[in-house]
C-alpha cells in the first residue's frame, strides 16, 4: 500500500472511532481524548490491537476484505463510508450487500414517473422488477395487474407467451438476458440464493435449462442498445435502452427506454396518460 494512501486510511479509521461515544457500547473510566480507544476497536473487530494500531499510523501492510468488514462493523460504518473504506484499503469497492427489495423511495418513483414518454423500470440483481413507471406498464408488462413474486423479468421472457411475442428477436434476447443474469448473481454473491428461481425455470422450460448449461456470462453493457418490440398497440418499435446504478444500492438497477420515433413517443405518452 502507498504511504499516502495508507496515512489517509489511518487518518479516516481514526476520524470514525473519536466520534463513537464509549458509554453506548459498554467501555467506561476516564478518557483523555474522545470515542473509543483503539484496543477497543480491536476488540470489536476481533483483531490484534497491535495490528490495528499499525493501520491507523499508516504501517503494517494492506489490510484483507475481511478485516476491513470486521473493522466496518466496529466503528458502525454507513454504505457509504463502508465503500470508502474498503477504497483506501484495498483500492476497490466492496462487494455487494443484498436486501430484500419490496420498493423503491419516493424520490426514486417521481423520477421514474417525470419520464412520461420513456418507459422505465428498477430490477434487483435477481432481475425482479421492483418499481415502474407508467410508460413502462403500457409498452412493457402491466407490471401492478401482478403480484410482486412474479414481476422477474425471466419469468416474463420464457414463461409468458405474450411477453415473448412481442420480443423481435427472442432468441438473441434470451441468451443474452440469461448470460447477464448469471453474471449479476455471482457478482452480487447471490448464487444460492437465486438457485430455486434459476430450478423452477429450468424445470419449466427446456429453453432456458439449455441456456443455462451453456454457462455463457454477459455483461448488462454487451447488449445492443436497442430493443425492438412488436406491441399490439404500437406496431413495430425501437427503443434505446440504458442503464444506471442507483445511488447508495448497486444492488439495484435503473433501465430507462427511450422511443427512436417522435410519432412513438407522442403515442406513448397518450396511452400513459390514460392509465
Amino acid at each position: 500500500m502507498a504511504v499516502s494512501t495508507a496515512k489517509s486510511l489511518g487518518d479516516f479509521l481514526k476520524s470514525r472511532r473519536t466520534r463513537l461515544d464509549p458509554a453506548s457500547f459498554g467501555f467506561s473510566g476516564r478518557r483523555r481524548t474522545p470515542g473509543l480507544r483503539r484496543e477497543e476497536v480491536a476488540q470489536r473487530a476481533n483483531i490484534s490491537p497491535t495490528w490495528y494500531t499499525w493501520l491507523e499510523q499508516g504501517r503494517g501492510g494492506g489490510p484483507s476484505a475481511e478485516v476491513l468488514e470486521r473493522i466496518a462493523g466496529a466503528l458502525m460504518l454507513t454504505d457509504a463510508e463502508r465503500e470508502h473504506l474498503f477504497m483506501l484499503g484495498l483500492g476497490r469497492p466492496p462487494e455487494v450487500r443484498y436486501r430484500r427489495v419490496d420498493g423503491v423511495s419516493p424520490r426514486l418513483q417521481r423520477l421514474l414517473d417525470s419520464l412520461e414518454a420513456s418507459p422505465a423500470i428498477i430490477k434487483t440483481a435477481t432481475w425482479d422488477v421492483v418499481a415502474w413507471n407508467r410508460a413502462a406498464a403500457v409498452v412493457l408488462t402491466d407490471y401492478d395487474a401482478l403480484p410482486p413474486g412474479q414481476r422477474n423479468i425471466l419469468h416474463f421472457l420464457f414463461r409468458n407467451p405474450a411477453v415473448r411475442a412481442q420480443q423481435h428477436d427472442w432468441d438473441s434476447i434470451a441468451r443474452f438476458v440469461v448470460g447477464a443474469f448469471r453474471a449479476d448473481v455471482a457478482r452480487a454473491g447471490l448464487t444460492s440464493e437465486a438457485a430455486e428461481l434459476v430450478a423452477e425455470l429450468r424445470g419449466m422450460s427446456p429453453e432456458f435449462d439449455a441456456l443455462w448449461q451453456e454457462n455463457e456470462v454477459w455483461s448488462s453493457g454487451n447488449g445492443d442498445g436497442v430493443k425492438r418490440l412488436v406491441h399490439p398497440m404500437l406496431g413495430q418499435i425501437e427503443l434505446e435502452y440504458s442503464a444506471f446504478a442507483v445511488d447508495g444500492r448497486p444492488d439495484l438497477n435503473m433501465i430507462v427506454y427511450t422511443p427512436l420515433d417522435p410519432e412513438v413517443t407522442r403515442r406513448i405518452r397518450a396511452l400513459a396518460a390514460q392509465r
